[in-house]
């Protein structure tokens, strides 16, 4: 008789703090790191203000949204954003090489509306000519390539939206507003000042936490992490080697 099921030796239950698997966690990540598998940085990471935690991409369910698109005016150049609370936060603003409408623009610098600073206009292929205006908020937030160009050009990190998903001191009179709250208040202000060239209807791929259903928080944030491919290339290798067998044999191809 074949049983389906798993039958536990329920004396052998172990929890994952008691001294012993706590000193063998550590001895790994200890290990690991001096092996430079595991590492320390400033990343972009998916944060849930409603769990206050960092979670994965797995974690993290998109929905698409109807949504806007607004043009704002900064200077000689408009700049479209779905989110205008992040340019509170811009260090830069963004167009590409290839782009002749603005190339004769690149090595000033303009004002940033709201805020009252000066920042520089850059070259970067972040910029794509064939979306939005041609010109983009360059930061080093609040996605992923934003991140790596704001890096490129050794552009300050401006956090202007917190952990609690409010705006921080950075943000200057809107400081402490709901995310929410503050891009209201932003495009009324901005309506007011002559600078909202248009607003376009736009639909939005939304992140939201899978256990909350919080809209997550693209956030730079100090975290520990861990380069799957060295250790990945020894499971396949494992595999390829009929060291290990998976059945059935079609979830082989999951590892490729």
């Amino acid at each position: 008789m074949i049983q389906i099921g798993t039958s536990c030796d329920w004396s052998r239950e172990r929890f994952t703090y008691d001294p012993g698997l706590s000193r063998a966690v550590r001895e790994v990540f200890v290990s690991l790191y001096e092996k430079k598998v595991i590492y320390r940085g400033e990343y972009m990471v998916n944060w849930c203000p409603e769990c206050n935690t960092a979670i994965s991409d797995l974690e993290t369910v998109h929905e698409e949204t109807a949504g806007h698109m607004w043009h704002i005016k900064y200077g000689p150049l408009t700049v479209a954003t779905t989110r205008p609370e992040t340019m509170l936060g811009d260090s830069a603003v963004a167009i590409n090489a290839k782009d002749e409408r603005y190339l004769h623009l690149h090595g000033r610098t303009i004002r940033l509306p709201l805020m009252d600073r000066e920042i520089p206009i850059i070259l970067d292929d972040m910029a794509d000519p064939e979306f939005g205006s041609g010109a983009v908020k360059g930061h080093a937030r609040p996605r992923s390539e934003r991140l790596r160009g704001g890096k490129r050009h050794n552009l300050p990190i401006i956090q202007v939206i917190g952990q609690d998903a409010k705006m921080t001191a950075a943000a200057g009179k809107y400081a402490g507003l709901d995310r929410y709250e503050a891009r209201k208040r932003i495009v009324e202000d901005l309506r007011e000042l002559g600078l909202i060239e248009r607003i376009e209807d736009h639909t939005l791929s939304i992140g939201k936490c899978q256990r909350s259903k919080t809209v997550v928080e693209p956030l730079v944030s100090k975290q520990w992490f861990l380069r799957t491919k060295p250790l990945a290339a020894k499971a396949i290798a494992a595999v390829d080697e009929k060291r290990i067998e998976i059945v059935p044999e079609v979830w082989v191809k999951d590892l490729e």
